[in-house]
């Protein structure tokens, strides 16, 4: 197992260094374009809500990425520094009363872009795996 972290202050700007990160992991995992976007969308959205709803854009508090690459699947765990959420029950973005929100689909997407999500520490650690093949 092969393993690469990065931490990040909470401005909303740095999601271009977590895409550069998971551009440099594709290349060195040789990551397959079919994986690839899955990964981009789902990585970058749980970054954001981490510097968004965990962080509350604060600065002074990081988001942690870690990588772990295993020769069949790739894992990205991401941590906040907030006060963590109830991930068990959010609204659900395709119900009607919830289509025109502009937020809301962030674990949605995530859910169905990932071969496994977890949560942990009262949903400041996200856990994204995706299989490799």
């Amino acid at each position: 197992m092969k393993s690469i972290k990065i931490s990040i202050p909470s401005l909303i700007e740095n999601i271009t260094i977590i895409e550069s990160f998971i551009d440099n992991a594709k290349e060195k995992f040789h990551i397959s374009d079919d994986i690839y976007g899955n990964i981009m969308i789902s990585v970058t959205e749980c970054v954001s809500n981490a510097i968004i709803h965990g962080n509350k854009e604060n600065p002074k508090k990081t988001v942690k990425l870690e990588l772990k690459f295993y020769e069949d699947q790739i894992k990205f765990i991401i941590e906040d520094e907030g006060d963590g959420y109830d991930y068990n029950h959010l609204s659900d973005p395709t119900s009607p009363e919830n289509l025109e929100k502009s937020g809301g689909r962030g674990v949605f997407l995530m859910k169905h872009l990932c071969d496994d999500l977890s949560f942990e520490d009262n949903g400041r650690k996200t856990y994204l795996t995706f299989y490799m093949n």
